[in-house]
């Protein structure tokens, strides 16, 4: 093996990455320089307009797009956040929509058309419940992070100064996602942006301004994953082709210094220790998913690449149904 390479990376600090963060871990032959970016979400704009850093987190469906737009990054199988998404969409007071199929020609709002919790969520309304996207118009408040893609028709950007949570508390549009995809926040994602009412678990809770679409949507979700094995992934972790094509090995040795960095944050779940953010969030997951909230590698996430190569070629992010192999290193 070389010696060392020195990499720069955006990763967010989470209890599954903090020993690698900390240097707990060293990947075999590299050094990582990380850099600190809140919120995180900012670092894949960064990373897919400019190649800012050598290795990057990154939105699933913000990867799928730039692969199509040809921007030379090629992604790890891990997998830094998981989740359902059932429970992420509502309604407006006074909307009517009692089912998922009253969304059909109605507007709902979502921070960006690619945005990984809109793709999931627009997937499981077409494939479980025969809504049509396309029949939805989506509202939008923020740029897509590929700046070459271009919207489909039945996408509409919000006025100068307008955002979506304001236009669905004035009754502009009638359903909205929530958290960080959603009403949970305004513009793009700076330092500060943070989230204006709640983050993802707390924008679920039940509120005067909205109701949600699915009101049991945890034991909804539940089944379903027991019916699909579908288990939503979202930021992954992409390096910059060259560097990989340049150190055949880096690959390999990335994938095991995450994963063992893992090993501790599984450890914690296990021993009912909360000591990190996410521990409660990944202690009800382990409930429905099993011991590994966070499963790493192709394999054991086939079925759900394949929901979301899917869902992207359905909903006009990409053109061609990828073979999960063409997408990942190992």
């Amino acid at each position: 093996m070389p010696s060392a390479l020195r990499l720069s990376a955006a990763i967010a600090t989470y209890g599954h990455t903090k020993a690698l963060k900390d240097k707990q871990i060293d990947p075999a032959g590299c050094e990582l320089d990380f850099v600190e970016i809140e919120p995180i979400i900012a670092a894949f704009r960064r990373m897919i307009r400019s190649l800012e850093f050598d290795v990057c987190e990154l939105a699933p469906t913000t990867y799928l797009a730039a692969r199509e737009a040809g921007i030379p990054i090629t992604a790890l199988p891990v997998f830094l956040m998981r989740r359902f998404h059932h429970g992420d969409m509502v309604c407006r007071p006074g909307s009517g929509i009692s089912s998922p199929k009253d969304l059909e020609g109605r507007k709902v709002g979502v921070r960006a058309y690619t945005v990984s919790t809109g793709v999931w969520a627009r997937g499981i309304l077409q494939h479980e419940y025969g809504v049509d996207p396309d029949s939805i118009t989506w509202v939008v408040d923020d740029e897509e992070h590929v700046a070459s893609y271009r919207l489909p028709p039945n996408v509409v950007k919000t006025e100068p100064g307008q955002s979506i949570a304001g236009l669905f508390h004035e009754g502009g549009i009638d359903a909205a996602l929530t958290g960080p995809a959603g009403i949970g926040r305004s513009g793009a994602p700076a330092a500060g942006w943070a989230i204006a009412g709640a983050g993802f678990d707390e924008a679920r809770k039940q509120s005067a301004d909205f109701y949600p679409l699915f009101p049991d949507a945890a034991v909804i979700e539940a089944d379903w994953y027991r019916r699909t094995g579908i288990y939503p992934i979202h930021g992954l972790v992409v390096v910059k082709t060259e560097i990989l094509d340049g150190s055949p090995w880096l690959a390999q040795s990335l994938v095991a210094a995450f994963t063992e960095s893992k090993q501790g944050f599984l450890n914690s779940l296990r021993a009912g220790i909360d000591d990190a953010k996410e521990f409660a969030s990944y202690s009800s997951l382990r409930k429905i998913v099993g011991d590994d909230p966070l499963p790493y590698g192709s394999g054991p996430n086939q079925k759900s690449i394949e929901a979301l190569i899917d869902y992207s070629a359905d909903q006009h992010i990409i053109a061609k149904r990828h073979d999960a192999e063409e997408l990942f290193a190992l």
